[in-house]
């Protein structure tokens, strides 16, 4: 049990660990991290209620319908809430890198959770594949909704709504994508390489985007200290 638990867990802080390090201005505060990860890890089970009631229901009989449009806005639209009430007017969200961490962390501890389920009911076998696919996509979806909430958190005024509609929209289309393509049987195995490829591209050029953003707000701030 200890050594599952260990395989499921290892992907989600393996990821966070790098994009962590990553920020090369003052570290995030663990705690607040590490909350923000709490609050992604608690809202699996509300999320898993909200699907079994709606399966048991038959309200969405195609699966299309039921795993690639309801499920990835559902899992998008909680974590994207879970920012905007208890991480978007925090006081150490304090520059637009933050929003990486802060996106991947929520993510990333809905993605652990549900990998421990998971790895708990097909065992270890599948822990491979499960931390290069669904996890680091989890992770990705979060970096990219992070970005904008940094966008967001420090753009003008006229601009601050566009920058949150685009933090949920953003992440829900690679969402709704990456399912997709799980929902096409037979081409599944030829498109989710490239998919993926395209993720890691897209996600890691936000995060190059967040920490240029970043570094311009640091030189500023250093610059209107020494006047």
């Amino acid at each position: 049990m200890f050594i599952l638990l260990t395989v499921a867990i290892a992907p989600g802080l393996a990821l966070f660990s790098y994009f962590y390090l990553r920020k090369q201005i003052a570290k995030e505060p663990s705690r607040t991290l590490f909350h923000t990860f709490i609050y992604g890890a608690i809202m699996t089970f509300p999320i898993m209620f909200i699907q079994h009631v709606f399966e048991e229901e038959n309200i969405f009989s195609e699966y299309f319908i039921r795993n690639v449009i309801f499920t990835s806005g559902l899992e998008e639209f909680f974590k994207w809430l879970i920012l905007l009430i208890a991480i978007y007017r925090h006081v150490e969200f304090e520059d637009a890198y933050d929003g990486i961490l802060y996106g991947a962390s929520v993510s990333l501890g809905f993605a652990t959770v549900e990998n421990i389920i998971y790895l708990l009911a097909f065992g270890a076998d599948v822990a491979f594949m499960r931390a290069l696919l669904p996890v680091s996509s989890h992770a990705l979806f979060g970096v990219v909704m992070g970005y904008y909430f940094g966008r967001a958190k420090f753009a003008v005024e006229s601009n601050i709504n566009k920058y949150l509609f685009l933090a949920l929209l953003a992440p829900y289309c690679l969402h709704f994508m990456y399912n997709g393509i799980f929902a096409i049987n037979a081409l599944s195995q030829y498109l989710i390489i490239p998919f993926m490829l395209f993720l890691w591209w897209f996600g890691l050029t936000r995060v190059k985007y967040a920490h240029m953003f970043a570094m311009q707000q640091f030189r500023r701030k250093t610059k209107t200290m020494t006047k």
